[in-house]
């Protein structure tokens, strides 16, 4: 793809995360192949409200769907609830959580998929097939309410790797990625500024969490969008997470 592969690769290895600026994403996603790239990031503007998260107080929108990745290529699978147990999600787990399916399902997306599919695999090449989910979030900021993009706090979701693809931000500040050790050691920050920033962890070796967000302009709309790809090894994707 790009001299940023293998150095990504040895980051993660080590590290258990890497950024990725948006220049190297857009090389190794390689813009030609996002046709559709306008259309995937308006898509957000037609996210429907996250009711689980709403009957607790907290305010955000998303989509969701589920798809299948392994030698036959990247499939889609009949939309199903995301559930995680409490381990990892101490505010919403043992549940099942059904939200709006994802609609905007074209080349930008199964590019995304792709990428992470020989990504991820060749670090795990002994996983034969991955069950992966995929989730669009918009973290709305207002003048009176800060917007938790991590709601949970620093966590793990319960997968083997993880993508957070910036698509946009408007009128935000703050939003700082932070990455942890499990003793809670702080191991690394970063802000993803420009669509196309991205964070790729390990999300057996590490946690993450993501600072409330802000708005510049109090009196202006303000939002962060972002596209997350989670890849669990399918053998165990039965198993709670």
């Amino acid at each position: 793809m790009t001299a940023a592969l293998p150095a990504l690769h040895d980051q993660l290895r080590q590290d258990g995360f890497a950024f990725a600026a948006a220049d190297t994403m857009l090389a190794l996603l390689d813009a030609s192949s996002l046709p559709d790239w306008q259309g995937f990031t308006a898509s957000w503007n037609e996210l429907a409200p996250d009711a689980h998260l709403a009957s607790i107080g907290r305010h955000r929108r998303r989509r969701h769907a589920v798809f299948s990745a392994g030698p036959q290529g990247i499939e889609r699978e009949p939309h199903q609830p995301h559930y995680q147990s409490k381990t990892y999600n101490n505010l919403q787990g043992d549940i099942e959580r059904w939200f709006e399916p994802l609609a905007a399902d074209g080349p930008s997306l199964r590019r995304v998929l792709h990428f992470c599919h020989g990504f991820f695999g060749a670090l795990a090449p002994a996983v034969a097939c991955w069950h992966v989910e995929v989730h669009q979030f918009r973290i709305e900021a207002r003048a009176d309410e800060a917007g938790e993009p991590t709601p949970e706090g620093v966590h793990r979701d319960g997968v083997d790797f993880v993508l957070v693809l910036l698509v946009d931000r408007t009128n935000i500040e703050s939003g700082t990625t932070t990455i942890h050790a499990a003793d809670g050691r702080l191991l690394g920050e970063f802000t993803l500024t420009r669509p196309f920033d991205a964070a790729l962890v390990d999300d057996a070796r590490v946690f993450h969490g993501v600072t409330a967000v802000t708005p510049f302009d109090p009196a202006q709309p303000a939002h962060r969008d972002v596209l997350v790809v989670t890849f669990r090894d399918a053998a165990r994707a039965r198993a709670p997470a």
